[in-house]
């Protein structure tokens, strides 16, 4: 078996989405009681001192400072009473820009722990999910750009030059293909419902300059399952490492594709999750000495999201992949 404990802190449930909002707090312990029952290892690491400038390197010094004078400004308390922060799907409380980065460090601590070799790999359960954020602005449920923070960082901090953010949320990782269009040294490959939000992840979207053949999206039709949702994934991926070598692999884990999540519309099973968890594991396995850190993005039926999480977790546990 290897080492893939589970990073959570209670301090991500503490961003209060208000109510009728499916990101709560209530998917996230679900998902956490379930791997408990599981067996998972936990651990809730200090926060790195570098996590500021991990932003920095990825989001607007402006946009920091405002999302935190937003959230310290919020009212509290009042059912109804939330604050609205750059779109209609991102409310905010007077706890959310701690639990954004409380969840920022988790992860970077997830890729401290990976390539120090005390872990092969690490599942981050936190919220908010980051994959929408951009530079400047929050969307689609999202703050910081977590798996942006954390592949700037292991160039950055660790030296590395190839990182792969592999994304099989169901809708477009626009956030992070944007972050990384022109780079080079961090390669993106996508699968998602489209057209669908945020309107982007066509097939023609390759990246360009230095980027150029970095970013590989797999669209893919409303009511797609598993043969053609994993299968697409498996394959692309395959490519992509190929090509590319990553020297670490970053999951940008969301479990809304699911066939019962209520906003995604496809027919992805568990097991069809775990068919991805096998191919990103084997990626890791061929190209990175293993190395991989998954980070949780959506799920939204929390049934559905216990069990692909469960399973995901277990996948990479498994020397050989979880058959």
């Amino acid at each position: 078996m290897r080492r893939v404990p589970v990073f959570f802190d209670p301090e991500v449930l503490r961003h209060d989405t208000g109510p009728y909002h499916p990101e709560t707090a209530q998917r996230l312990e679900a998902a956490v009681a379930a791997l408990r029952r599981s067996g998972a290892v936990f651990g809730s690491p200090p926060t790195p001192e570098r996590t500021l400038a991990a932003l920095a390197r990825v989001h607007d010094e402006g946009y920091v400072r405002r999302f935190g004078e937003a959230c310290r400004t919020a009212p509290e308390g009042a059912e109804g009473a939330f604050s609205l922060f750059d779109s209609p799907d991102n409310p905010i409380s007077r706890s959310s820009f701690d639990a954004a980065f409380r969840a920022a460090a988790l992860a970077l601590a997830a890729a401290d722990t990976v390539v120090s070799g005390k872990a092969e790999g690490v599942f981050v359960a936190a919220r908010p999910p980051g994959h929408h954020a951009l530079a400047d602005a929050a969307m689609g449920f999202c703050f910081f750009n977590t798996a942006a923070v954390v592949a700037r960082d292991l160039i950055a901090t660790h030296g590395l030059s190839r990182v792969l953010i592999a994304d099989f949320d169901v809708h477009h990782g626009n956030g992070t293909q944007h972050l990384f269009w022109e780079d080079g040294r961090v390669a993106y490959v996508s699968v998602h419902r489209f057209p669908f939000y945020p309107g982007t992840g066509a097939a023609d979207e390759v990246g360009s300059g230095r980027g150029r053949g970095t970013t590989v999206n797999v669209p893919l039709p409303a009511g797609t399952g598993d043969a053609a949702y994993a299968g697409g994934f498996e394959a692309a991926l395959e490519r992509l490492a190929e090509r590319f070598r990553p020297e670490f692999v970053l999951v940008s884990a969301g479990f809304d594709a699911h066939v019962r999540d209520p906003l995604g519309g496809m027919r992805v099973t568990t097991e069809g999750f775990s068919w991805m968890s096998r191919a990103l594991q084997e990626v890791a396995d061929s190209c990175a000495h293993g190395r991989l850190v998954s980070l949780l993005e959506g799920g939204y039926d929390s049934e559905a999201l216990s069990d692909s999480v469960v399973q995901h977790h277990r996948v990479l546990l498994s020397e050989g992949g979880f058959r």
